[in-house]
């Protein structure tokens, strides 16, 4: 049985795979405490992983993404496995890189919370082994020590992202603060959250 905060069909709203249409699982519970966290942990039930799968198969989409919260707290090689023969859709997982991500996910997204104030660095210490995408949240913490991520490589791609806040004013200053750190720097592309902007899930 996994904790889950909700199953939704959407599309891809952040970073490289923006607008692919995807099943998304929300798993309740993290081993973080970040103060720009959208997801409530205490809300979920307990579900079965044929409910799941149940569940994800009502959607044609052709990715699952696997996202919390923390999804790494919930999963496993063989959940992963079976995920894939019963939908026969690809997996991937937004994860925060403190655990390790199982070898079967098709595309891992880590958003570090390294360098970030108020979280401890012994606590979001990087565990990923592999990165396909690092997607990191812009609370105007330095980001060269990004490029040095122990789950990096040569060919992962780097995403910088506007924190979002509810007041519109400061929200537009996030995202005109990021986007010059991005024209500063263009080892970044700016990710968005154009399912704000759409005002679907």
């Amino acid at each position: 049985m996994r904790k889950i905060n909700e199953i939704f069909y959407s599309l891809q709203g952040e970073g490289h795979h923006t607008g692919y249409p995807s099943v998304f699982v929300r798993f309740s519970g993290c081993n973080l405490e970040c103060p720009f966290c959208d997801t409530t942990h205490e809300e979920g039930i307990m579900m079965s992983d044929n409910d799941i799968i149940r569940a994800i198969n009502l959607y044609s989409a052709r990715w699952i993404v696997l996202t919390g919260g923390e999804p790494t707290l919930h999963i496993d090689e063989e959940f992963i496995r079976t995920l894939k023969r019963a939908t026969g859709k690809l997996v991937a997982v937004e994860t925060n890189g403190t655990r390790p991500v199982p070898p079967s996910v098709d595309w891992v997204c880590v958003s570090p919370k390294t360098g970030i104030d108020g979280i401890p660095d012994s606590s979001s210490e990087i565990r990923a082994a592999h990165a396909d995408e690092i997607k990191v949240v812009d609370v105007g913490q330095p980001l060269e020590a990004y490029f040095s991520l122990p789950c990096r490589d040569e060919k992962t791609l780097m995403y910088l992202q506007p924190c979002y806040v509810a007041d519109e004013k400061r929200f537009e200053r996030n995202r005109l603060h990021t986007v010059q750190r991005v024209l500063a720097d263009p080892r970044w592309t700016l990710s968005l959250q154009t399912h704000r902007y759409l005002n679907i899930p």
